[in-house]
């Protein structure tokens, strides 16, 4: 941790405006695993609310939580059930708790250049802004509302003591819009979560399926580049190793009850940065409102009431507050190749391909003479 001391814990009106700051990625994704999976996601809701609650107390910092992409991406694309589900949750789950406590991420961090992991950043941001399209297409009206409304707290803040609710302001709206086209959400009382027990073939296939292509991206955005963000925002270094550890406690004490795979993120964090949040109040606030939805309001419904516009709305935003960010990298060239591919490929491929090519451009550098185009990136 750095000398500054960790902030107080806070919780105002600008603290729950960053609060909501990465609904638009969390919702969608638990949405649509639980219409493809049989999970059941006011579990997932649930358990995101305990932990949200949980980090933001031990840390002290806005630290968000966010679903596992891999997972999710490959659980929504096939026929994957809570069992093998559950299996990827404990084997990530004992890994990055046994990797929490060892030496692992004292190499990485040596071995891994700032460059990569910024790279793993405008990566993110580059998806952030394709998901947004797809939010624009679907709702292009309240899209439009929900960028007048974060441009104008913009103007606002710049020119007058405002803070900056446009997050609020903008879920609210899309909330009412949701209501007055699909009425109120049914309520009902959530049932005791069951324990979900998988069998010796779920691990075999959760860990070829799930497990591998996750491992990379958990390590590069949700601690690497969590943790380095955390640097830039609050001028805290808080170790990879504490956020590996939070990953795993999470992971083995959710997934068996219904929980879904869960790890920080350097996207979800630039989020809640954005809107307003800067102590682990807001990750209160957030817990708060993911456990009174999991208790009381029967799901999907109330995830998809939203007016998705306006989660477009937001991602944009966020995606310019990640790339702003990524771009204070010691190499462009590596960054900006480790971005292009994150979008168009996947980010496993991006970090191997980043890797050879950061540690390539000294070796060419010293073998060509400086007008080579290589020559003008560090």
């Amino acid at each position: 941790m750095s000398d500054h001391p960790l902030p107080k814990i806070g919780f105002s009106l600008s603290e729950l405006a960053g609060s909501l700051g990465d609904f638009g990625t969390i919702i969608p994704l638990i949405l649509a695993v639980a219409l493809v999976s049989d999970v059941n996601a006011r579990y997932i809701l649930l358990f995101f609310g305990i932990w949200f609650i949980v980090t933001g107390l031990y840390y002290r910092l806005p630290i968000p939580l966010e679903p596992m992409k891999a997972v999710a991406v490959i659980v929504i694309a096939g026929t994957i059930g809570s069992g093998e589900i559950a299996a990827a949750g404990l084997i990530l789950g004992v890994i990055f708790l046994v990797l929490g406590y060892g030496r692992f991420f004292g190499v990485i961090e040596k071995w891994v250049p700032q460059s990569v992991v910024r790279g793993i950043q405008l990566g993110l941001a580059l998806l952030l802004f394709k998901s947004s399209v797809g939010f624009v297409v679907q709702d292009p009206a309240f899209f439009i509302v929900g960028v007048a409304i974060i441009g104008a707290f913009l103007v606002l803040t710049r020119y007058r003591k405002v803070p900056d609710l446009s997050a609020i302001v903008v879920i609210a709206v899309g909330l009412v819009a949701g209501i007055a086209v699909s009425g109120w959400p049914p309520l009902s009382l959530i049932p005791a979560p069951q324990l979900v027990i998988p069998l010796p073939t779920d691990f075999s296939t959760a860990f070829s399926t799930l497990v591998l292509p996750q491992v990379v991206l958990t390590i590069t955005n949700a601690i690497l580049a969590t943790s380095l963000l955390t640097k830039d925002l609050f001028a805290h270094d808080i170790p990879p190793k504490k956020f590996s550890t939070t990953i795993g406690l999470m992971n083995l004490t959710s997934v068996p009850f219904g929980g879904f795979p869960m790890c920080h993120g350097a996207g979800g964090l630039a989020g809640q940065y954005r809107y307003g949040a800067r102590t682990g109040g807001a990750n209160v606030y957030a817990g708060l409102i993911f456990i009174i939805l999991a208790l009381f309001f029967t799901s999907p419904q109330v995830l998809s009431i939203i007016a998705v516009g306006v989660l477009g709305a937001l991602l944009v935003f966020v995606g310019i507050e990640m790339s702003r960010h990524s771009l204070r990298t010691d190499s462009l060239l590596v960054t900006g190749i480790i971005g292009i591919l994150s979008l168009i490929s996947s980010m496993t491929l991006a970090f191997v391909v980043g890797m050879v090519i950061a540690y390539l451009i000294p070796y060419i550098r010293k073998r060509i003479n400086p007008g080579f185009p290589f020559a003008c990136f560090p």
